[in-house]
């Protein structure tokens, strides 16, 4: 009534401010997720995307890889630089992300 509110104004979404590796791991991003994170950089509609296409070829370059992983490491998600340029498609990374999130670790410390 006195006109005060508690609000987060963390930026990010899908996660109540906490950070480290206590609380549920968050679902992996889908394939049209990861176009649009990817579309996002590149400058190339998402639709235009294909699950195969190398990213790198399109335009995605190491420092824009390594941007994507920081802010989806800050979402909790467990993702290494080094499994995403291995294969750099959306393909290969849906796949990362779900053997990721089934086992709660990046996949190449499985």
């Amino acid at each position: 009534m006195d006109g005060t509110t508690s609000t987060s104004t963390s930026g990010t979404t899908g996660t109540t401010g906490t950070t480290g590796t206590a609380g549920p791991t968050p679902a992996p991003p889908t394939s049209a997720d990861l176009r649009e994170s990817v579309s996002a950089m590149i400058g190339t509609p998402s639709g235009e995307i294909a699950g195969d296409a190398n990213l790198v070829l399109l335009g995605l370059g190491s420092l824009e890889m390594m941007r994507l992983v920081t802010r989806w490491r800050r979402q909790g998600l467990a993702v290494e630089f080094r499994d995403l340029a291995a294969e750099p498609t959306i393909d290969a990374w849906t796949e990362r992300f779900a053997a990721a999130g089934a086992k709660g670790q990046p996949e190449a410390d499985r």
